[in-house]
């Protein structure tokens, strides 16, 4: 027995584990703090906590006693709840029993309902029965009468449509025919029946009668063959053109072939290809003959024919297809006789007609069923304006806005062509005549310009443009029009290319052949007086008329730049879709950038040379002598005064274009800096005021150059951003290197410091330059240059440690760079 106490109490420990869904539920009911009620309780930690320690052993006792009259507690609420439990379930069956029986007494009330329903029905429907029958009956009655009356109409509708055929009383049958055929859709369903597929076959034999009698009628009144018409309108061929809008539709267009055949017969005999009148110097008798005949037609014929007929725009447009392939064949036999003038006068004759037709026809009648375009609203772009306008006014240059709404396309003359594409085979006559008149006018622009010399000096209309410049675009712009007019295909593509080879030629002829050619003073160019830079050997200034002519040539290539882009647009909405690919002139707007770029070289180039002399007087004065520092220096004053006398005129001259004179202002500061540094290095030996002196000489240089773009002007405007981060971080380097130079070389490691601080320029060659303005002896020079190398900074990844770190000494490229422009010079004037 005491064996198997460990296992009961393991067996009734076990018995009360409950699963953790249900100590959850519990706790949440039945919330407790009591420790004993908790599901992970420790018996030894709860009597530890009863007696933490031996002196409270002492109330072991009434521990006891209080778990004793808790235990007791919990066996009596046990207890009650086990009684009250002992009735639950009699009552529960009690209950069930109940409900079985209000269940059974449901379904009994439910099953006589539902049998008194379908007895409801079956009554309902006997009571009906007869109702619905007498419904089938009128209804099928009533169908028969009205196919009995539709029966009898088609019959009697039958016999008459042949009486009347037989008597041609076509304003009758026009009526009843399509009557009949209204009331024969109705027995579509019943030609099984013999009786209804007779009067079908009745009516269709009717129709065909009717068909062949009207032609024969029509045939008699206006026979095909002959010039001459024996027949005119009448009442009967009114009536029988009603009838034929009834009829198969073949019947009504032979009616209309026939009519406009017979009709255009005497145009056919008196325009034959044998006849004088059948030229295209004469091509205006053909259109006023069909003038004639169509208001002929409308006094004689309008009447007969039914409006929505469209005879009189139906006659026109034979007439224009029979004339087209009559000038078409004409013209290829007599190809060689067609002259440029001769092929525009017939060109615009014909577009003057077709024009007309637009006015006075829909062009419904066309193939495709183009409807005459209303009319766009006017728009508010200047470049797009009207093109038939005046042809002699200029392209307006408008800079182009994205956000601005485009002008919509006009859509096509609904006629537009139907004659005059019989011309386009042969319009590279006209190309060829524009390309050999372009090639006048440039040839005319060469010699006026030689004839009348530069423009004159006029700062008030400085920079303006070239009146050639809009001459050209003129012409090109009537060209354009009047090729559009001709066609819009492959010609003006051939058009496109004159226009790019006499765009360039304008560029290199006019613009570029009439920039100013850089002379010498003293009679020509030669390699020595380049290169040693001898006194009175430098490069002429250009005079004032040159200046302006530069800046005129500049402005010129800015407008034709821009004018040549909008061309480009204006020709892609003239063109067919599928050729817009095909016109690109961006390598005749990359010719007028390089003019326009030259041209600021030129300009550049020019106060470049003049301040060069000056430049030379600095670096041959002899620093080391100076004595006390003074106001700046004459080479300062000679500089400024070439800026003074230079910028104001080239600003003025290039108001109308702005950022070119701003670009101008870039890349003069961009040559004469490093040109300066290097005049400084070339100051050899300086002393401490002589660097004092060229210090302060550097900084009104560098007041000078930021004050370029306004300088001399009565509106100062500031300079832009880009030019003045140039002009600081050169003249800065300018001013650093004379601070180097000023500094006592004396101990060698902080003047080596200084200098790795105060131009962060890693290079030897730019150290060795200081050292020798500082006038130091070559020992001297040897061990600064070897503590120089080893207190360089590590050179970053990737680097090889021989560039600068920020403001880095000219390349030997930009050194050269003033012998290249010799040579450029020199390969100039030779």
């Amino acid at each position: 027995m005491e064996e198997d106490e460990p296992e009961l109490e393991a067996g009734l420990e076990a018995a009360l584990e409950l699963a953790p869904a249900v100590q959850a539920a519990i706790e949440q009911v039945f919330p407790s703090q009591d420790p004993l009620d908790r599901a992970d309780f420790n018996a030894v930690e709860y009597i530890n906590a009863l007696f933490p320690t031996e002196q409270s052993l002492a109330n072991i006792d009434e521990v006891v006693n209080k778990i004793r009259l808790k235990i007791r507690r919990l066996d009596d609420n046990i207890r009650t709840v086990v009684r009250g439990q002992t009735n639950v379930g009699q009552d529960g069956r009690q209950a069930l029993e109940e409900a079985q029986k209000a269940i059974q007494q449901l379904f009994g009330k439910i099953k006589d309902i539902k049998d008194k329903a379908e007895k409801s029905e079956q009554m309902v429907k006997e009571i009906t029965r007869d109702i619905k029958q007498l419904d089938h009956a009128k209804r099928h009655l009533t169908t028969s009468i009205t196919t009995l009356n539709h029966l009898h109409m088609l019959a009697g509708g039958v016999d008459s449509l042949e009486a009347m055929t037989r008597r041609r009383q076509y304003g009758e049958v026009a009526n009843l025919l399509q009557g009949v055929v209204n009331v024969l859709e109705h027995f579509n369903k019943y030609m099984g029946i013999p009786q209804i597929r007779q009067l079908s076959e009745r009516v269709k034999a009717a129709q065909n009668e009717l068909g062949q009698q009207i032609l024969a009628d029509f045939e008699e009144a206006f026979p095909s063959q002959g010039t001459k018409r024996t027949g005119g309108p009448s009442n009967v061929l009114r009536d029988a053109c009603l009838v034929a809008n009834v009829l198969d539709p073949r019947i009504k267009q032979e009616i209309i072939k026939k009519f406009i055949k017979q009709h255009l017969s005497e145009y056919l005999v008196l325009f034959q290809e044998n006849q004088d009148v059948a030229w295209l110097d004469k091509i205006d008798r053909r259109y006023a003959w069909i003038k004639r005949q169509l208001v002929d037609y409308e006094e004689k014929y309008g009447r007969m024919f039914p409006q929505e007929w469209c005879m009189t725009e139906r006659i026109a447009v034979e007439f224009c297809h029979v004339t087209r392939a009559e000038l078409s064949k004409i013209m290829r036999t007599r190809a060689k006789e067609i002259e440029v003038k001769l092929l525009l006068f017939a060109i615009q004759r014909t577009t003057n007609f077709e024009g007309f037709l637009a006015k006075r026809f829909s062009g419904c009648t066309l193939a495709d069923g183009t409807v005459k375009p209303e009319v766009p609203p006017p728009s508010t772009n200047p470049f797009l304006e009207d093109e038939t306008g005046t042809e002699t006014d200029e392209i307006v240059i408008e800079k182009s806005d994205p956000d601005k709404p485009k002008k919509p396309k006009v859509p096509d003359n609904p006629f537009h062509g139907i004659v005059s594409k019989c011309f386009e085979p042969h319009l590279y006559v006209y190309i060829e005549s524009q390309d050999k008149n372009l090639g006048e006018l440039i040839d005319r622009f060469v010699a006026d310009f030689k004839a009348q010399g530069p423009p004159k000096p006029n700062v008030d209309e400085g920079g303006a443009v070239l009146p050639s410049c809009a001459d050209l675009f003129v012409y090109y712009k009537k060209c354009m029009v009047q090729c559009s007019q001709l066609s819009t295909g492959e010609p003006m593509i051939a058009l496109t290319t004159i226009f790019q080879k006499y765009l360039r030629e304008y560029a290199w002829k006019i613009l570029s052949g009439n920039l100013p050619k850089t002379t010498s003073s003293s009679g020509g160019l030669t390699i020595t007086s380049l290169l040693k830079e001898k006194e009175g050997s430098e490069v002429a200034k250009f005079t004032l008329e040159e200046l302006c002519l530069i800046c005129s040539i500049l402005s010129t290539a800015e407008y034709c730049l821009a004018t040549t882009q909008q061309l480009e647009e204006k020709l892609k909405e003239k063109v067919d879709a599928s050729l817009v690919e095909r016109i690109n002139l961006t390598g005749e707007m990359d010719t007028f950038s390089i003019v326009i770029s030259n041209s600021i070289q030129l300009l550049v180039q020019d106060l470049d040379a003049a301040c060069d002399p000056a430049l030379t007087a600095m670096s041959k004065m002899q620093w080391q002598n100076v004595e006390h520092v003074g106001d700046q220096s004459p080479y300062v004053t000679s500089v400024i005064l070439h800026i003074k006398q230079n910028v104001p005129i080239i600003r003025d001259n290039l108001a109308s274009t702005r950022k070119y004179f701003t670009q101008f202002c870039i890349k003069f500061a961009n040559s004469f800096i490093p040109k300066f540094i290097n005049h400084l290095f070339k100051c050899k030996p300086i002393s401490m005021v002589g660097a004092e002196q060229l210090l302060l000489d550097t900084h009104s240089l560098k007041m000078v150059l930021l004050d370029l773009p306004s300088i001399g002007s009565q509106v100062v405007r500031k300079a832009p951003a880009s030019y003045t981060k140039i002009v600081v971080k050169g003249m800065t380097r300018a001013e650093m290197i004379l601070k180097v130079v000023m500094a006592p070389h004396e101990p060698p490691v902080v003047f080596v410091d200084n200098y790795i601080k105060l131009l962060a320029d890693c290079s030897t060659d730019t150290f060795q330059k200081i050292l020798d303005m500082k006038g130091l002896k070559r020992s001297e020079q040897s061990s600064m240059l070897d503590l120089f190398r080893l207190r360089l900074p590590a050179p970053p990844p990737g680097g090889d440690g021989t560039g600068s770190l920020s403001l880095s000494t000219p390349t030997p490229e930009q050194e050269s760079s003033r012998i290249r422009k010799l040579e450029k010079l020199i390969k100039k004037r030779l």
